[in-house]
């Protein structure tokens, strides 16, 4: 009886496997936001990693994260590290292209939980008065990655985060 329970479950978990494997090799999440303010008032808020503090919303999920800043006050070069509680985990960032006021490319490396290496973009494109400003995160779906897709999706995961944080933004600029 126990055999076929053991053999059972590592027929499940080798479904699962299989399963996953068949997933795209990569993810992107991508929300957008119009904020009315033109791009120029935007772009610092986001070229800065000392900035983010003010509208990102992983800061306020732990308040007493760990900060390092260095390279770069802003722009290419400008870097930034935290190790913060479970939901923040740890990771950096640096700035790999900015192109004021209208587009910035981030690499963005997580180290815990769960390791991942990722890009990270914003495009700001001026309509009227208003911004609407793009942010958008990429990468490779690791085995791992796959796996927790077929029980969560990255989207509504991480989704969820990038509105609070273009709600944050909002509020930040035009408040």
């Amino acid at each position: 009886m126990l055999v076929n329970i053991l053999l059972g479950l590592v027929g499940i978990v080798l479904l699962i496997l299989i399963v996953a494997s068949t997933r795209p090799s990569t993810f992107r999440v991508v929300r957008t936001a119009t904020i009315n303010a033109p791009p120029e008032k935007i772009f610092p808020l986001l070229d800065n990693f000392r900035s983010w503090a003010s509208w990102s919303p992983w800061e306020r999920m732990d308040p007493n994260m760990q900060r390092t800043h260095s390279g770069s006050t802003s722009g290419v070069g400008a870097k930034y590290h935290w190790v913060g509680n479970k939901k923040v985990g740890e990771g950096s960032m640096e700035i790999l292209e900015s192109a004021p006021p209208l587009r910035l490319k981030i690499r963005l490396d997580f180290i815990k939980p769960f390791e991942g290496h990722n890009l990270a973009e914003f495009s700001l494109v001026p309509t009227g008065t208003a911004t609407t400003v793009t942010w958008d995160m990429h990468g490779p779906a690791n085995l791992m990655t796959k796996v927790m897709g077929l029980f969560m999706s990255m989207d509504q995961m991480i989704g969820k985060d990038f509105e609070a944080g273009l709600a944050n933004l909002r509020a930040q600029v035009e408040g």
